[in-house]
């Protein structure tokens, strides 16, 4: 009978010692998250007909559908491929920021055919 009651008192004591353990990791766990970086802003594309271009920045507008604009940062890591002038059309691969939509990738692509 003596050995029963060891055995459980044995087995509340680890039980004890466990929770204990799971409790103490638990701050540390939380911390690990909140320092964890964000994952990186989803990349979006955006084309249409540029209304305004200058060197921190272009619009473009939709030329079909919803008929929407969206202006974009350009900074030194944008890429652009060719030079974008007024009413050419771009593809804009881009994230948005705190600052607002922040251009990856700028594409000019040749002429609409009449």
């Amino acid at each position: 009978m003596a050995s029963s009651y060891l055995k459980s008192v044995g087995s509340v004591r680890i039980g004890i010692l466990v929770a204990a353990l799971c409790l103490a990791a638990l701050p540390l766990s939380l911390a690990a998250q909140q320092n964890s970086p964000q994952s990186a802003p989803k990349e979006q594309l955006f084309s249409g007909e540029v209304t305004a271009v200058d060197s921190a920045s272009l619009t473009a507008a939709r030329t079909t559908g919803s008929k929407d604009s969206k202006t974009f940062l350009i900074t030194p890591e944008t890429k652009i491929e060719g030079t974008p002038k007024l009413k050419s059309r771009v593809t804009i691969r881009y994230v948005v920021t705190d600052s607002g939509p922040r251009a990856l990738r700028i594409i000019v692509r040749p002429a609409a055919k009449k």
